[in-house]
């Protein structure tokens, strides 16, 4: 398969993905601060999330056992993708309001499908891309997830500020529902199962250099994903509509991120891993500080706006290169276990911090929260300098070394 095909397969995935959960992410935050829920509340709310979390579980079997008609990969993700648009388009039938436990129990329900939808499509890239389409691969899988996110997010919200709720969600299931024709066309070639007892999740907690990697994994995307999980309630807070924030991170925020995600993903092979993880998290603590000089200085919306943009590149540049080396560190006959155990550990990580960002951003105000999220980016950036030794060339399946 050339690798525009690929790219463009992997693209329509990805998107698929971030569009459900930018709107859990981006909209609803800021749905729930207009209904007049605390700080510590909405931050809570990001444990809807947890399936995302938990799904290295379910991964071994999901790896071990695959549809010989519909190809190992391709018989998850299909049906999975059909089933989160049609708990979306469900959405739109009640009349009258919206009720937010329907709407918490659906967001928790799309999540567990689009989670266990990820693991056979990380699986799915891993065996597709080769190490030296890596770089590249991830870079579109990071820029098509934020194409996703900030569509479902921004662009949701303003669709929900103009004209309700049920067009919304109709909006949402069908843009899904086209995004599921290219891998509807996909013929996935058969391709045997892994050995079911090297499948076991055990051979990561003894895997040599495994308990630097995953700390790695903890450290280097805690302290953005602590600032962003406030962002949302920043900016209500600040003033702004639904709309200016809707096509804040609509507009810049697609365009910030795509541009962030495919440099940092063209940048990767040619900086190499080590250099590009220290590069990026340097630009991404630096961007998230911005944040906490906006908010020390009641920034207008044109400062607001380029400081989003700022960090929006930022954060798709050290995503993209995090992603191209968990890459390198999942074995070919395993990808799709390895490659979510290291997601599940991001996924953990984020998720904790964002579920206790209201708490430090109600204690702290919110430019004590952004400082203290640019200090923990700092962290993580150095202790990937402090451990982060990979080899110079990458063969398949060859390991990182981290000490």
């Amino acid at each position: 398969m050339k690798t525009a095909t690929k790219l463009g397969l992997l693209s329509s995935l990805y998107l698929s993905q971030g569009l459900p959960f930018g709107f859990f992410t981006q909209a609803l935050p800021v749905l729930l601060r207009h209904q007049g829920l605390s700080l510590p509340a909405i931050g809570l709310a990001h444990l809807l999330a947890l399936p995302w979390a938990l799904k290295f579980l379910w991964a071994p079997p999901m790896d071990r056992h695959g549809s010989s008609r519909w190809g190992r990969r391709r018989g998850y993700i299909l049906p999975l993708q059909c089933l989160s648009a049609g708990l979306l388009l469900g959405l739109a039938l009640p009349d009258g309001s919206l009720d937010t436990r329907l709407l918490m129990a659906a967001v928790l329900g799309v999540n567990l499908l689009a989670a266990t939808q990820d693991v056979a499509t990380d699986g799915l890239a891993v065996d597709l891309l080769t190490p030296t389409e890596r770089g590249w691969g991830n870079g579109i899988q990071v820029a098509a997830y934020r194409v996703g996110m900030i569509l479902g997010g921004g662009v949701m919200l303003a669709v929900f500020d103009a004209v309700g709720w049920r067009p919304t969600f109709l909006a949402l299931g069908a843009v899904l529902l086209a995004a599921t024709f290219p891998i509807a066309r996909y013929r996935e070639p058969p391709s045997a199962p892994p050995a079911a007892q090297s499948l076991g999740l055990r051979w990561w907690l003894t895997r040599p250099g495994a308990a630097p990697w995953l700390t790695l994994l903890v450290v280097y995307k805690a302290g953005e994903a602590l600032a962003t999980g406030m962002l949302r309630t920043f900016l209500v807070d600040a003033g702004l509509s639904l709309t200016d924030i809707g096509w804040m991170l609509g507009g810049v925020g697609f365009t910030a991120g795509l541009v962030g995600a495919l440099l940092g993903g063209s940048l990767v092979a040619r900086l190499g891993r080590r250099k590009a993880l220290l590069v990026f998290g340097g630009i991404q603590a630096g961007a998230v500080l911005l944040y906490a000089l906006a908010a020390r200085g009641g920034a207008s919306h044109a400062v607001l706006t380029a400081v989003c943009g700022v960090e929006h590149v930022a954060s798709g540049m050290a995503t993209a290169a995090v992603f191209t080396a968990m890459m390198d560190a999942c074995r070919p006959d395993h990808a799709a276990t390895d490659y979510t155990v290291q997601a599940s550990v991001v996924v953990l990580t984020t998720g904790a911090a964002a579920a206790v960002s209201g708490f430090s951003a109600q204690a702290l105000g919110y430019a004590g929260h952004f400082t203290l999220a640019a200090l923990l980016c700092a962290a993580g950036t150095l202790y990937a300098a402090l451990t982060f030794h990979p080899p110079r060339s990458l063969a398949p399946g060859a390991a990182l070394e981290v000490s």
